[in-house]
């Protein structure tokens, strides 16, 4: 077992300061997987696919992350790395998939940075109209990059304030929301009426809970930067462990808890459900709940929380691209420049390459009918499930390997539940997200475009896995061979 590690891991080969504690990793995966996918896109979900069918697929969707946060969790806290994914596709995969990972993570949370700063601007006009979306948007650019330069302590400490008003947000919507169910807020209880109307409670059937998995899919992305954010902890043998075991079940509290909240009290037909954009926040479930609780504001209260989840997650995402450039640089996968880390344990030149990139990515938002940008977005769309594919498969392999040379399970801080059946069964529930993200056009009439537009990340993942592969001859992993050296703590 590791010793007690030091405050800081400034070494050659690590120089990066390990400064979060269990709470930062916590509210860091909690936040990652608390934004617009449940205060504004989870009526949505209720209106595709009834009450019922809503409920089912984000439950279904909440075991597959609990079974990859178990496998993350194993990793993680055997192995904190910043490079984290990246490290472990490398180590028991090949070190050619774990290029594709790296670099596909990595342009997944540079973009989706960009598309965070075009939803702040959205917000934002909310409060100015008058004020053009890009002055908004370099501003919250500009403090993305400020709260990231104070370091790991920093940038744990600004998302945990960032999580907790989303966090005491969703606990106040699900109190409120149980008051008025019992007909003690609000005015009569509606009792169980919306959940027998017309075909309630699984008005779409089977296809469209399916539908609805795309959605809980990608409402709980984020959870993983845990993984990423173990490299720096200050104790990852306790604090890893700690996060994964108490993230699963607060997030599933407010997803299903929040889902049958808005069940009993909006009937499903209500067209206002319909709403899963950031520029009508009026209608956002959570708002017309508080606007019936009789909360002053309602609109503007949500405003504000959403502006915060949007901030939350712009920080992580510049956050956790900083982070695995400069792994890939560590590691021969990115250029040496990137290696570069200041004294406050920050890698500068990487932070500014990802922030470039976000930059960028938002002008072409700006630029003819921003198709450039709605391109880029469905690149990395499919990103974050891809890596989910890789933390199940680097687990199942880690396994093997583990055992292979002689090991003992004992010795393992923290274990995954149900092995070697939860990574198996992860991974098959990731492709069936990933084939079936927009199953109509595959498998119906679809157009070529169209089918390209949701798929493009498949193809251009599998050029950079399959290029890397060609160019230096790698080999898949033999299990005898992986490499199971723990970093200095």
């Amino acid at each position: 077992m590791a010793d007690q590690p030091p405050e800081s891991t400034e070494t050659h080969e690590h120089p990066l300061k390990r400064g979060m504690s269990s709470r930062h990793l916590t509210m860091i995966a909690i936040g990652g997987a608390i934004g617009t996918g449940l205060f504004v896109a989870s009526g949505g979900t209720i209106a595709q696919a009834g009450p019922g069918g809503a409920l089912v697929a984000y439950a279904v969707i909440g075991f597959m992350v609990f079974l990859l946060m178990q496998s993350l969790g194993e990793m993680a806290t055997y192995l904190p790395v910043p490079g984290a994914f990246s490290e472990y596709a490398t180590r028991f995969i090949s070190p050619s998939f774990g290029f594709a990972t790296g670099w596909n993570y990595w342009f997944n949370w540079s973009i989706t940075v960009a598309a965070e700063l075009v939803a702040a601007a959205i917000i934002m006009t909310y409060w100015a109209p008058g004020v053009p979306a890009w002055v908004w948007s370099a501003a919250f650019l500009a403090l993305l990059i400020a709260l990231n330069l104070l370091g790991s302590k920093g940038f744990g400490e600004s998302e945990f304030w960032f999580a907790l008003i989303k966090v005491i947000a969703v606990v106040v919507f699900l109190l409120l929301g149980v008051l008025m169910i019992f007909g003690l807020l609000g005015g009569n209880s509606p009792g169980l009426s919306n959940w027998t109307i017309d075909d309630a409670p699984f008005p779409g059937g089977m296809s469209a809970v399916v539908a609805v998995f795309m959605i809980a899919g990608f409402s709980f992305q984020g959870t993983e930067l845990v993984g990423v954010a173990a490299g720096e902890s200050k104790n990852p043998e306790k604090d890893v462990p700690r996060s994964i075991r108490s993230i699963f079940m607060r997030i599933m509290l407010f997803y299903i808890g929040a889902i049958i909240i808005i069940a009993f009290l909006i009937p499903y037909t209500d067209p206002r459900l319909l709403n899963t954009d950031v520029e009508n926040i009026s209608v956002s479930p959570f708002t017309l709940i508080f606007e019936n609780a009789g909360v002053l504001g309602a609109a503007t209260l949500m405003n504000a929380v959403i502006l915060t989840s949007i901030l939350s997650a712009g920080n992580s995402g510049l956050y956790a691209s900083t982070r695995m450039l400069y792994a890939l640089a560590q590691d021969g996968k990115a250029p040496k420049v990137f290696r570069y880390v200041n004294k406050r344990g920050v890698p500068l030149a990487a932070l500014a390459a990802t922030a470039s990139i976000g930059g960028f990515a938002f002008l072409t938002s700006l630029i003819g009918n921003g198709g450039a940008y709605i391109w880029l977005v469905n690149v990395s769309g499919l990103s974050g499930f891809i890596v989910w594919m890789g933390i199940a498969w680097s687990h199942y392999n880690f396994r093997k390997a583990y055992l292979a040379q002689g090991k003992d399970l004992a010795d393992l801080t923290f274990k995954a539940r149900w092995f070697p059946l939860g990574p198996i069964v992860a991974l098959i529930m990731c492709a069936i997200v990933i084939i079936g993200q927009n199953y109509q056009a595959l498998f119906g009439s679809g157009r070529f475009v169209e089918i390209l537009s949701s798929y493009i990340g498949i193809p251009i993942f599998l050029a950079v896995w399959f290029g890397h592969k060609l160019v230096t001859k790698s080999k898949a992993v033999n299990p005898m061979e992986a490499d199971l050296s723990r970093p200095t703590l």
